[in-house]
């Protein structure tokens, strides 16, 4: 048995602040008001600084099997471990793709020898692969392409997403860009080079007649939709309409960059979907804070600067972001654009709750001990040749941010810190999943153990 003691945090807790110690035993958060006296093996001295949840990114793509030269389970759990992240739920679009249960297990496999952190694993939707679908249960969800992708991932015929959302059961997400605009705005846009035509072509029209569809399909099979990425101002009425089906979800390119930042970054931040203007920026922003959007993600898709650096349009969409991504969001509540008690809910408490994660997702009795030991008042540097994703690039370069992670532990198992780096040894575990429970919606006290 091993007890640590975490002593005189600033604890982010789900609705306060609070000054005191938060005592853990073999993994598990047994008190999170513990007194000073407590016997503990480690005492971990937290005086000015706050513990946090740990980070829950649940869109992700580690490239692994298939593009390792991108990035693998190793180099992408260590940036998550250096980045806060203590669990992350990966996309099906590697090579092959996790189109089947047996898909599914070989990747798991992987993660067990290489991640650092807590790991959880989409199945894909094909227009064809329904009876997969239905035998799996011990996974996040069912991930859908409602727009373009790898190999046979794009489902975008309603016949086949009719049958998607009638004959499975477990929550389904979507990348939500209409297929046909996108063709069509490609070829009225035919043979460009221009780096800012990547949103003209998966414009505005593009996301909103997707998500429509897809959120449509969800309400009227009463079955639970989780919309990734939302990009656009316009697409927040269609998520406004309170429904127990439907949550949402912003990444922070969408909210952090626009098109006026296509001069000065490039192929940087080519993204699909595509980066918008500075009223969807406000917009998006406005939709956490009312809670229209409850969680932020990363969509962590790295590319070699080789392959980025290639001229329009054969460089390759998608960004890093996952080490820098509770970096960015401390920075804005330094700046008193939200609280921290909302940076937990956004990237713990609500993805925790959306897919199910038992004990995940808040700093509470009987909960996981995947936790973040936080300072506020240190001022770092983003740089490229820094960063710890294999890609060792990232579009915040040159960005100064106050308020950074120190140390990160899962379990109750420091797998990272600013003096000692990384903990070699340690690897996280399969995350658990219970979906009979109904989601965010339904589980406004946090998912529990």
């Amino acid at each position: 048995m091993s007890r640590t003691l975490f002593q005189n945090a600033n604890v982010v807790l789900a609705d306060s602040v609070r000054t005191g110690s938060v005592l853990v035993e073999d993994g598990k958060i047994m008190d999170v008001d513990a007194g000073s006296h407590v016997q503990a093996d480690e005492v971990v001295d937290c005086s000015g600084r706050h513990l946090l949840p740990g980070v829950i990114d649940d869109q992700v793509h580690f490239r692994d099997p298939g593009l390792t030269h991108k990035e693998d389970l190793e180099t992408a759990s260590r940036a998550c471990a250096a980045g806060g992240v203590t669990s992350f739920l990966e996309m099906p679009n590697t090579k092959p793709p996790a189109i089947t249960l047996a898909g599914v297990r070989d990747k798991e496999a992987i993660a067990a020898k290489k991640s650092r952190v807590n790991y959880g694993f989409y199945i894909g939707a094909t227009p064809d692969n329904v009876a997969e679908l239905q035998q799996a249960t011990d996974v996040p969800g069912i991930k859908i392409f409602i727009g373009s992708s790898t190999g046979n991932l794009l489902v975008d015929e309603q016949a086949a997403l009719e049958r998607i959302f009638a004959e499975t059961d477990l929550p389904i997400c979507a990348h939500c860009e209409d297929e046909a605009t996108v063709r069509a705005n490609a070829e009225r846009l035919a043979g460009t080079t221009d780096i800012t035509d990547h949103s003209r072509i998966r414009d505005e029209n593009a996301a909103v007649i997707a998500t429509k569809r897809a959120t449509e399909l969800a309400r009227r099979h009463k079955h639970r939709f989780h919309v990734l990425h939302v990009s656009t101002a316009a697409e927040l009425p269609l998520l406004a309409d309170a429904s127990p089906y439907i949550t949402a979800e912003i990444c922070l390119h969408h909210v952090f960059f626009n098109v006026d930042d296509y001069p000065r970054l490039g192929s940087r931040i080519q993204m699909n979907p595509s980066i918008k203007t500075k009223a969807d920026n406000e917009g998006l922003w406005q939709g956490l804070l009312d809670g229209t959007i409850q969680v932020i993600a990363t969509d962590h898709a790295p590319h070699t600067l080789e392959e980025k650096s290639q001229p329009y349009p054969q460089s390759p969409s998608g960004l890093p972001a996952v080490e820098n991504s509770l970096a960015l969001m401390l920075d804005q509540a330094g700046e008193g654009r939200c609280t921290l008690n909302q940076v937990a809910s956004w990237m713990s408490d609500a993805p925790a709750r959306v897919w199910g994660m038992v004990g995940k997702g808040r700093i509470e009795a009987g909960y996981d001990a995947d936790l973040v030991v936080v300072d506020m008042n240190e001022k770092r540097t983003i740089r490229d040749a820094q960063q710890h994703t294999k890609s060792r690039w990232s579009p915040w370069d040159g960005e100064t941010l106050q308020g950074w992670p120190v140390a990160t532990y899962v379990h109750g198992h420091c797998v990272w810190n600013t003096i000692r780096g990384f903990d070699e040894s340690f690897r996280g575990t399969k995350l658990r999943f219970d979906h009979s429970r109904g989601g965010y919606w339904n589980t406004v006290d946090g998912i529990g153990t």
